[in-house]
């Protein structure tokens, strides 16, 4: 594809080239002109589109080549890639932009278009009402079948979809849902009332927009359409927007559990400087966090020194809890994020944890327990590693491993009952938390059992 492109382009045969490239998917034209090209080619190549390829192609840049190209535009060119657009993604665009581009885009939209751009963009960020599209197919109830393939004939061109179509009263209320499927199985004088679905799922414009996504994955829709407080139809959610709200999720989740403070910006555009400041004081506080292990080894050095092979297993021990705590932490989060449980689960959590804790618990306390006898004493001869230091250590990975998966259940169930991010607490506090809890049992048993 890019050595065609090449080609083309050097022997300047403008016409075979702009047949080339309007015949690629617009998602390959976008990843083409942005990894590949640099600006000044982008902006030429950019031009031999067509201006719906032009639309769907500009929507799939990230924000920087969407500046860039709109600062080469002049007005009429991005007048007419603001045209194809739909309101939603004009929306997003606006949102990422400095405000001089701001203006200038506003400018060159119709009355209506900026009346419904500044109508998505009051509302609260990450909630349903801001990735909405007003964009829609709306019916009347008292309309035929043939009366309702004239309108969606007439108005269904600039419709994000025209397959769901709703059905409105005299005051926008929503009444009713039903399918172009539905009406080229029905007669042409069917009544549009007698088609409808009446029992309609909705969502408020103000609930959070992974309420949407997961509405949307449980019912299988297409689209979910999206009512204000007083259940009068203003927009609808299609499938494609919520597996962008999915990736934005799951990315600010990933990025939060690794420690990270979350951003759009893809790597290799995100320069070194910012990259330092999304991870330093997640480090720095982490590394005193940190300290409280540290401050334990020192306050009981003395009485491990006495058996000095102790010390040579905590960095296993430590290990084994941080991703035995990480694994529950995990599960939880992501069944939290699907609603599966909520804190009213919290001892049905606790309760199942333990359960695996127990298990896992027991089973690597006994493979740990052949591996320190066996090999490390009897193959290695190491005499250090005696029956009751090979129990200290077992032990210790029993309850360890019983005491993180408690930890990592509870610590995000908890999280969010408090209305913080369960990601927030996810692995590098669970980690810590699950550290010192190790430490602490580790030494207990060490006195206990070997009287230091």
């Amino acid at each position: 594809m890019m050595e065609r492109i090449n080609e083309l382009h050097s022997q300047r045969n403008i016409s075979e080239l702009k047949k080339y490239l309007n015949d690629i998917n617009p998602a390959d034209i976008a990843q083409l002109l942005e990894n590949v090209f640099d600006e000044r080619e982008r902006v030429f190549l950019f031009r031999l589109l067509t201006k719906e390829n032009a639309a769907d192609t500009f929507v799939e840049f990230d924000g920087d080549t969407q500046e860039n190209l709109i600062i080469a535009f002049s007005d009429t060119e991005l007048k007419e890639v603001l045209d194809e657009i739909y309101i939603d993604d004009a929306a997003d665009i606006i949102e990422e932009m400095p405000a001089t581009i701001v203006k200038r885009i506003l400018k060159n939209t119709d009355p209506e278009t900026r009346e419904a751009i500044n109508t998505i963009l009051k509302y609260p960020e990450d909630s349903a009402g801001s990735i909405m599209t007003p964009e829609f197919v709306d019916l009347k109830r008292d309309m035929t079948v043939e009366d309702a393939f004239k309108r969606i004939r007439r108005t269904g061109l600039d419709k994000e979809t025209i397959y769901t179509c709703y059905v409105m009263d005299a005051s926008r209320h929503l009444i009713g849902v039903t399918t172009v499927k539905e009406l080229l199985l029905s007669d042409s004088d069917d009544v549009i009332e007698d088609l409808m679905e009446t029992n309609v799922i909705s969502i408020n414009t103000l609930d959070d927009q992974e309420t949407a996504t997961q509405t949307l994955s449980k019912y299988d829709f297409l689209a979910l359409p999206v009512v204000d407080m007083e259940n009068r139809l203003v927009g609808i959610i299609t499938v494609d927007d919520a597996i962008d709200v999915i990736q934005e999720e799951n990315t600010e989740d990933i990025q939060k559990m690794a420690a990270i403070t979350p951003t759009d910006t893809p790597y290799l555009k995100t320069s070194v400087i910012d990259l330092w400041k999304k991870r330093i004081p997640w480090l720095m506080m982490l590394m005193i966090s940190a300290t409280l292990t540290s401050q334990i080894l020192t306050t009981f050095e003395t009485r491990l020194m006495t058996v000095a092979v102790l010390t040579a297993f905590i960095p296993m021990l430590m290990g084994t809890s941080g991703n035995s705590g990480g694994q529950s932490s995990a599960m939880i989060i992501r069944a939290l994020s699907l609603d599966e449980v909520g804190f009213k689960d919290v001892f049905k959590v606790i309760w199942k944890e333990f359960r695996v804790g127990v298990i896992s618990g027991l089973s690597l306390a006994v493979v740990c327990f052949a591996k320190l006898i066996l090999f490390d004493r009897i193959i290695l001869g190491n005499d250090d590693i005696t029956f009751m230091v090979s129990l200290v250590i077992c032990f210790t990975i029993l309850v360890e491993t019983i005491c993180a998966k408690i930890i990592g259940s509870a610590l995000p169930i908890i999280a969010k009952k408090m209305g913080l991010d369960p990601a927030v607490l996810a692995n590098p506090f669970i980690t810590t938390l699950s550290d010192v809890v190790s430490l602490l049992v580790y030494i207990g048993f060490a006195v206990l059992i070997l009287h230091l």
